[in-house]
């Protein structure tokens, strides 16, 4: 495998320090994290802390963004896009740590 084809990975670190390897392209669906990783005060070490955010969460945000990458460019014509199951009891906290992240 070539260099150029091997996709970086970033971690995200919960506020109980949980971590999620996860792709840096589905990263960058978040604006909030492309800033922190892309702009002028990058992370350089592809690590970023997200102390507002549990892990339980976290692990739920990283299923969405992949999600979220996986059907950004599906067609409608293509194929059902299937609906992003949210647990009831987690609907608070998934919002609010969705409206940090801009998701």
């Amino acid at each position: 495998m070539e260099e150029e084809d091997i996709k970086p990975n970033v971690t995200l670190v919960s506020s109980d320090n949980m971590e999620y390897s996860i792709s840096k392209e589905a990263a960058m669906v978040s604006p909030t994290l492309r800033v922190m990783l892309e702009g002028p005060f990058k992370e350089k070490s592809g690590r970023v802390e997200l102390p507002g955010i549990e892990g339980n969460v976290l692990a739920r945000v990283v299923d969405y963004l992949q999600y979220n990458l996986q059907y950004k460019f599906a067609n409608k014509d293509q194929e059902d896009i299937p609906e992003f199951e949210i647990p009831t009891e987690m609907a608070l906290e998934l919002l609010l740590a969705a409206d940090y992240l801009n998701v």
